[in-house]
This record gives structure tokens, C-alpha cells and sequence, in this order.
């Protein structure tokens, strides 16, 4: 078996954090994931059983009802979710993502408000980026926020929005100014509940990630107070949203490290017990050496990432470099998939099989956070400077 020196982020707190959340997961999440992805989202209540078992907004401080601790801690649980297979919520947008814009650029009054709520799962907290128009180029969008008395009157539509089924709380990413492109942007939060002119449309039916609700958002002639602008100045969501992107992709490289080795894993158990010309499959050469392709593929992505988490827990981590995680763990992922699918045969076609859902799961790396293609021209970009 291959081993890992622990990394150096890594203590024994963490540790216990990873051992909870795992058994977390086989507890409340595994028994339910196949109903879950024929629903196409888990049930609501397991975002309060997962506040009540301190695993949201673990990241954020005390004083707001979080755990307290640092991105290290979202990292393992982000890692233990991944491993386990399951979705039924997406903590890494809800936590990880929506309660850091909020942390980091919210008013006292805004954090207080909707920190605590979504700590406990009472709040369930999606982003709203992606339009049918506008996916990666933020730049395009055009859903609009008018100055109305103390309101914002606010129209347009969103798509693929993780957590949007069940959401209580949407940032909206609008434009607020007449400037084209970034200059006029602006994060609006939004409180679903009650809220006249706000809808949900479809439930949108995926590729893969079937547990994972996503939905459609339509704004029409939507009042929303000014006092709910995020932060106190218009106009700086585009810088906001560039600051805080290089977290989002390495929180997605991170889930990729943790499918390359279940999907490792799955195969290893399989191709020793599958019997093939009167011999297990993995005595086979081409079998021994597709594996040691794949682990090696794994490990290295397992150290690339380990320094990024380094680096952004030093508050070093780049734009560039957290393009490189996530596209190239990304790309590696639906490599090595594909490779353990294939050593399946054709049960690796047979959706009782994990490595089956996986291919479908991990196909959607390659585009949310950004695509890898806009991935490679940011990478691009920093090599001219």
C-alpha cells in the first residue's frame, strides 16, 4: 500500500475533524445517496444535522457561530465528503465559498445576520454567477440592480447554481452601474423566503452529481433593500469575486485529489478479486501498469495540492496557481477515471458500480470554477508579466 508522510498543515485536531466528518457521512449521507440522486437533491434536513454536528462554517469565527478554524479545516472536510461519495449538499459553496464573501467584505450588521443561521443549516446559502449567457466571462453579465428609493429593483435570470433548490440565501452577482464589463458589478444577498418576485425554476437534470440540487433563478422586478448590497460600495463584485476565485478552484482541485484515490481504491479491490483467464485481473502486466499510472497521477496531483493548501493558508496562494490546481487536477481526474472505468470491463458501465457514478461525477470539473480553457489563458497571462 502506498503511504503518505502527513502533510505539513496537518495536526491532530484536524485529524479528529476528518474522523467525524467521515463518520458523519456513512451515517447520514451513504444510506440515502441512491434516493437522493433519483430526487436530485438530498432532503433539507441534512443541512441542520450537519450544523448540529459543527460541520458548517467551520472556518468561520466563534463570534458568528462557526468553528472557528482556518481553510485547513474545510479542507478535510471537503476531502472526507468527496472520498465518501455522497452528495445531498454542496458545503464547499455554502461554506467554503458564500460564507467567506460574506466574512470578508459583509457588514457587522450583514454577519450577524446570516453567519450564525447558516452555521446552524437554518440558512442554506447558494451563488449566483452563471447565466444562460454569461458562464466564465463574468464580465458579460447582465442580470441588472436599478436604484429604486432605498431598494434595489433587480431582473434577470441564473443557471447551474448549486444549492439553488434549497436556498435561503443567494448572492447575487448583478450590475448595479451603466460601466460595461467588471467595473459595474456588484454582490447583492438576497433572502428567498417571502420574497416577492424571486422563483426558482427548474431542477436541473445533470450529467452526474444527481444529489447535488441545481437550479434555475429568475428576478422579476425583485425589491431588495439597499442595506443589502454586500459590503458598503457599489461596483466592486468583480474585484471581490477575483479575489476570492482561487479559493473556490482549490477547494475544487482539493475534492479532485480525494476522487482520484477512491477511484484508486475501488479498482485496486476489484481487479484483485475479478478473475480473468483463470487469474485474478491484477496479475495481468497491462492491469499493474495502468494502476501505477494512475497512483502516480494521484500522488503527484496529492502534492501539488498539499503546497497550494500551504500557500493559501499563508495567504500566498496566486491567481495563476490556483488555475494550475484546479484545471490540472481537474484533467487528471477524468484521465484516471476513465482508466479505472475501462479495468472494470463492463461492470464499469453498470451504475451499481461507484467507479461508474464517478465518471459522470467528475466530468463537471473540467468546467465549474471556471473552464479550463479560460484556466490555461489566465495561466497564460501571468507568464507575460
Amino acid at each position: 500500500m502506498i503511504s503518505y508522510p502527513r502533510p505539513a498543515w496537518m495536526d491532530d485536531d484536524l485529524q479528529l475533524l476528518a474522523d467525524n466528518a467521515k463518520r458523519f457521512f456513512d451515517r447520514e449521507c451513504v444510506p440515502h445517496d441512491a434516493r437522493w440522486r433519483e430526487q436530485r437533491h438530498g432532503d433539507r434536513d441534512i443541512w441542520r444535522k450537519a450544523g448540529a454536528a459543527g460541520l458548517l462554517c467551520v472556518s468561520i469565527p466563534e463570534a458568528y457561530g462557526g468553528g472557528g478554524g482556518s481553510f485547513a479545516h474545510e479542507v478535510v472536510l471537503t476531502q472526507a465528503h468527496s472520498h465518501s461519495l455522497t452528495g445531498g449538499f454542496s458545503n464547499s459553496v455554502h461554506s467554503g465559498i458564500v460564507a467567506h464573501y460574506i466574512l470578508r467584505y459583509g457588514t457587522e450588521a450583514q454577519k450577524q445576520r446570516w453567519l450564525p443561521a447558516m452555521a446552524s443549516g437554518e440558512m442554506v446559502a447558494a451563488i449566483a454567477m452563471t447565466e444562460p449567457g454569461a458562464g466564465t466571462d463574468l464580465q458579460a453579465i447582465r442580470t441588472g440592480a436599478r436604484k429604486d428609493g432605498s431598494d434595489y429593483v433587480i431582473n434577470g435570470a441564473k443557471t447551474f447554481i448549486t444549492n439553488g433548490w434549497h436556498a435561503d440565501l443567494v448572492c447575487i452577482v448583478a450590475r448595479t452601474g451603466a460601466e460595461k464589463g467588471g467595473r459595474g458589478l456588484s454582490l447583492v444577498m438576497v433572502e428567498t423566503a417571502h420574497q416577492a418576485g424571486f422563483r426558482r425554476g427548474r431542477l436541473l437534470d445533470k450529467l452526474g452529481q444527481h444529489s447535488v440540487d441545481t437550479a434555475e433563478l429568475f428576478f422579476d422586478d425583485m425589491r431588495v433593500p439597499q442595506s443589502q448590497l454586500l459590503g458598503s460600495d457599489e461596483g466592486r463584485g468583480f474585484i471581490q469575486l477575483m479575489e476570492q476565485l482561487p479559493r473556490e478552484r482549490l477547494i475544487i482541485a482539493v475534492g479532485g485529489v480525494a476522487t482520484l484515490q477512491r477511484a484508486i481504491d475501488e479498482t485496486l479491490a476489484y481487479v484483485q478479486q475479478r478473475q480473468i483467464f483463470g487469474q485474478p485481473l491484477m496479475a495481468m502486466q497491462n492491469t499493474r501498469f495502468k494502476l501505477a499510472e494512475c497512483q502516480t497521477q494521484a500522488t503527484i496531483a496529492r502534492s501539488f495540492v498539499d503546497d497550494c493548501i500551504a500557500r493559501s493558508l499563508r495567504n500566498e496562494l496566486d491567481l495563476a496557481t490556483a488555475a494550475m490546481a484546479k484545471s490540472w487536477v481537474s484533467e487528471a481526474v477524468c484521465k484516471v477515471v476513465d482508466e479505472c472505468l475501462q479495468l472494470h470491463g463492463g461492470y464499469g458501465y453498470m451504475n451499481e458500480y461507484p467507479i461508474t457514478r464517478m465518471y459522470a461525477d467528475a466530468r463537471v470539473g473540467r468546467i465549474y470554477g471556471g473552464s479550463n480553457e479560460v484556466m490555461k489563458e489566465l495561466i497564460a497571462r501571468a507568464m507575460e508579466k
